[in-house]
């Protein structure tokens, strides 16, 4: 498997996908300002779907593999793939998580935050804290040289230090040209050091911590995925390009 290798993008894919991240961020920037005990996840995605298309993007969600909307949203015990619903009113001390992905010029970007509704408790604070260090960790790992398996052991002893569930089923993956390319990365170790990393490969890389245990099931709408427990789940995700030197975020909130 370590003889693989990443699929590299030109500089001037790279621009693309830098212009659709560049979107992907304000649009979280706008939905964040949004969110609120009261308003609808219809609302959120109502809100997202505007800015994408008035900024020459084309929203990635939509209609891939059959979803029906613009973004993933994920309310408390649901950890992805949440369909947005008019009749799903956010309530104070929720936590949401909102998956975006924007199209530019038949380029992808793809990102992800879990944010806190009103006043959240400490156990959550920690949990959206620890999650989004785990993703940082795992970009940390994106220098060439690197070994995929580099950002999931990286990710991984993070969730282990906060003793948190890990999501097994889901993982990063690259980006670009498609909206889910090669590799799949696990946010754990799985013992096989996966391809080396090379300058111009794009990843998503997006981990996915619970409160409780490691398993979840899909729901009946056959999208949302929910911890099995039902205890609350956090998602953080960037889309990341490995450069010659430091790994550079391209979906940064502004």
């Amino acid at each position: 498997m370590s003889s693989e290798r990443i699929d590299r993008k030109s500089r001037h894919e790279i621009s693309l996908i830098r212009a659709a991240a560049k979107i992907n961020a304000e649009t979280h920037v706008m939905v964040r300002d949004a969110i609120r005990p009261g308003i609808s996840t219809q609302e959120l995605n109502d809100i997202a779907e505007a800015h994408i298309r008035k900024s020459g993007g084309i929203p990635t969600f939509k209609g891939l593999y059959g979803f029906p909307a613009t973004l993933c949203i994920s309310v408390n015990d649901e950890v992805v793939h949440g369909i947005p619903n008019p009749n799903k009113i956010l309530q104070d001390g929720d936590v949401v998580s909102i998956d975006c992905g924007t199209t530019y010029k038949g380029m992808v970007s793809d990102s992800a935050v879990t944010w806190a509704v009103g006043t959240i408790s400490k156990d959550l604070e920690q949990l959206l804290k620890a999650t989004e260090e785990g993703l940082l960790a795992g970009i940390a790992q994106m220098v060439p040289g690197n070994y995929l398996e580099d950002i999931s052991g990286a990710i991984e002893d993070v969730c282990l230090k906060y003793g948190y569930g890990m999501v097994r089923n889901y993982g990063g993956h690259g980006v670009g040209r498609k909206p889910h390319e090669a590799p799949f990365i696990h946010n754990f170790r799985t013992g096989e050091r996966g391809p080396r990393l090379e300058e111009g490969n794009v990843l998503a890389i997006e981990p996915m911590f619970n409160l409780g245990g490691d398993d979840v099931y899909t729901a009946e709408d056959e999208w949302t995925v929910i911890t099995k427990d039902h205890l609350p789940s956090a998602h953080f995700e960037h889309t990341v390009v490995v450069t010659k030197g430091e790994p550079e975020i391209l979906t940064l909130l502004p």
